[in-house]
This record gives C-alpha cells, structure tokens and sequence, in this order.
C-alpha cells in the first residue's frame, strides 16, 4: 500500500526513505499487530494494542455497564492509536491535500500552511462531532452541575475513555510529523507550542479524572479552531475571503470567556464542595487545594497568554491596513490629471472633443488653412 508517488529511489534506513516511506512502515506494524489477533498465543498480547484496558462491570438500573479506569497498560492503546493517526495523515495528505495543492499553485511557505490548516481542519471536525456526541449522550449538557458533583470521576464509559486516548495519540503522532513533513525551521517552534499545550491539557485532564470539564473545553476549543482553520483554507483559494476571520475572531474570544468561567465555576467552586477533600491516590482523588489552584493557574495563564496574542496579531493587521490606506491616499493625490491631446494647430484632437456619455458633440471639426 503506497501513500507517495515514488519519484525517486533512495538508500535503504536512509532519512529520504523514512520520510518517503514511514506510512508504509507504520501500515506494516499495524497489519503485523492486527495478525497477533489470529493465534490465541499473541492473542492476548495483540488485544493491549487495540482495546481500552481496566474494565470493570458494574450493576445499574439499566443492567450491567463496563466502565474503565486508567493506567499504564494505556500507553499501549495510545502506542497503536499513534500509529493510526500517521496512517490517516498521509492518507488525508496523499488523496486530498495533494491533489488540491497542485491547482492552486501556492508558493511554499502557504503550502505549509495551508497543509497544516487542512489536516487539523479535518482532525478538529472530526472530534467536534465526536465530543459534541459524547456531551449528549453523557448529559453534561443538561446537566452542568455533573461536571464537579460525585468527583472523583473514576470510572468511564468506553466512549470517554477512548475519546481520551485518541485525543493523546493524535498529538503525539504531530511531534514526528514536523520531520516527516520537512516543515520549515521558523514553523516549528510555533508548531510544537500549541502541540506540547494540548498534549498538556489533555492528559491532566486524563490523570486528574477532570474527564467531564475537560470533554467541554475540549469541545469548545475545537469549535473555535474549526472556524480559523476553514478561514485560513478559503483565504488560500482566494485572498478577498477574509470575513470568515472576523467570524472566528468573535468566536475566538467566546470561546476564552466562556473556558475561564467555566473553570472558575468547575473548578474553583464545585470541587471545592464536594465532599471528597484532599488528596488520595488509590482513590483517585486529587481534590486539595494545592491541585485545584494549579489547575486554574495553568488554564488562566494559557487562556491569558493565547488572548495576548490574539490582541497582537489584530493590532498588528490593524496597523497594517492603516499604513496601506495611508499609503493609497499619498499615490491618488499625487496622481497627474490626465490633459487632452492636441494637434499640431492646438485643435483638439480629430477636431472633435468626445462626449463622456457617447453622445455626439456640438463642436464642428476645424478646417486646416
């Protein structure tokens, strides 16, 4: 299964042969793990790859529900899933962004981006849907107070745990595409920025058991990321469509109100009622103070520091377009009037002064002497 046009052999274990080839190495391990399936030997091996660990069942008035905690067997889970998310992105890549790019003809450095922009525009749709979906079907929306009450959040449905783990591996699997994909070295600190930040957040979330405020956030954080990434791919194709961008500027600044109260609320003020206090890790209980003042720290601080940003960039552009309309009113005054031409009798040219609206003028065409 071929991801690349090979348009060039290279050396074996070479780096323009990993590069080239690294979506066929990884399809490789996958279909070797998903073989480990057949023989009851590996069988039990292959299934810590596949399948989310620490199920427990438990009883309910809607009968027996499997529900899951975590641990260090998950990073098996999230070691199979990376390598699934390499998979779809030369996938996403080869058979989409490719094709695209060679009709636009884009000069190099909107390549870059406008690649980027299409693989987390197809990557924030995805979990948008996909976090939306577990919001209604766990009731979080109906029901804001389960965020905090009952905590600590132990025990998952299958669905929140694997969202978790996909989300991980998804980001995981950034940090080796920036040498898989030649990105530029002046894209990769800004790149690998955001990458460590959600990286951060989704597993604090993860290990904290703040699964339920983190699927919001999450959720709202897609949205708002979405909209920027379907902006900056309609600018690409045609650079007048900039009223998308102010659309998303609006959304961008809900979204960064909306997570701080959403924290303070949660955080600040629901788990500091609850009635599991203080620290427990058998428990999994991480409600002290200490914690949940760190927990908001770190959300106000990148809340903080993304808004600060935000105003620079628009400050920035603002300053911009100042400068170039400052710059067209110098050019049109300026400007010569254009004078009539003239013969060699200074008569008006063909004797005849054209009218504006093409009607026929009342001047008669001079005779020469």
């Amino acid at each position: 299964m071929a991801f690349r046009r090979r348009n060039k052999s290279y050396p074996f274990f070479s780096q323009e042969f990993l590069i080239q080839n690294h979506a066929d190495i990884v399809f490789s391990l996958v279909i070797f793990i998903l073989i480990g399936l057949m023989f009851e030997a590996t069988a039990k091996t292959a299934i810590l790859f596949i399948q989310p660990q620490y199920n427990v069942t438990t009883l309910s008035p809607e009968g027996e529900v499997t529900l899951y905690h975590y641990g260090w067997k998950d990073s098996a889970t999230i070691l199979f899933y990376f390598f699934i998310a390499i998979i779809l992105h030369a996938v996403v890549q080869e058979y989409l962004l490719d094709k695209v790019n060679r009709r636009l003809h884009l000069s190099k450095s909107k390549n870059t981006k406008f690649n980027e922009s299409g693989q987390l525009g197809v990557f924030h749709l995805v979990s948008s849907v996909w976090s939306f979906y577990v919001l209604i079907a766990e009731g979080y929306l109906l029901h804001p107070s389960s965020l905090w009450e009952n905590y600590p959040h132990v025990n998952l449905r299958f669905q929140v745990k694997f969202f978790y783990l996909t989300q991980l591996a998804y980001w995981l699997h950034a940090l080796p595409e920036l040498y898989f994909q030649k990105v530029r070295k002046e894209e990769i600190p800004r790149q690998l920025k955001y990458i460590c930040l959600y990286l951060l957040h989704i597993a604090a979330a993860y290990l904290l058991n703040l699964t339920r405020v983190g699927v919001v956030l999450l959720f709202l954080q897609y949205v708002s990321e979405l909209g920027f990434h379907i902006a900056r791919l309609f600018y690409f194709t045609d650079e007048n469509h900039q009223k998308a961008f102010n659309m998303w500027a609006v959304s961008f600044v809900f979204t960064r109100m909306v997570t701080l109260t959403l924290m303070f609320l949660a955080v600040g003020f629901g788990l500091a009622r609850v009635e599991n206090q203080g620290l427990d890790l058998e428990m999994g209980n991480f409600n002290s103070v200490l914690i949940r003042m760190t927990v908001l720290l770190l959300v106000c601080l990148t809340q903080s520091w993304l808004l600060w940003k935000f105003i620079r960039f628009q400050l920035k552009r603002w300053r911009e377009f100042r400068h170039e309309q400052a710059i067209r009113k110098k050019a049109a005054a300026k400007q010569p009037l254009r004078p009539l031409k003239r013969d060699s009798l200074g008569n008006h040219e063909n004797g005849v002064l054209k009218a504006e609206n093409g009607a026929s003028p009342r001047i008669k065409k001079l005779k020469s002497p």
